[in-house]
């Protein structure tokens, strides 16, 4: 355990911020899946991919996850979804 007050604030700010992107995290997955999920049902994926999007760019600002990742993930997420209504 420190013992220095700022690396004691420090330690807490993490914390804080640990379980704040782990939960940005979660909900990244819980949208790709469920745009994956309609897409395979042959559901209509448009309001569900523009969700899904939003949020990756928005946990890409808040420094989450890298911009490129965002870019990539809504990539291979909207491939996904285009090669499942394809067959």
């Amino acid at each position: 355990m420190a013992n220095i007050k700022s690396q004691i604030k420090r330690n807490r700010q993490n914390e804080t911020r640990r379980v704040r992107n782990r939960a940005v995290r979660s909900e990244l997955r819980t949208r790709e899946k469920a745009v994956i999920a309609a897409a395979e049902a042959g559901e209509p994926t448009d309001e569900l991919m523009r969700a899904a999007q939003k949020r990756l760019d928005m946990a890409a600002t808040k420094g989450v996850i890298h911009p490129n990742e965002a870019d990539r993930r809504k990539s291979r997420l909207v491939a996904r979804s285009t090669r499942a209504n394809e067959a």
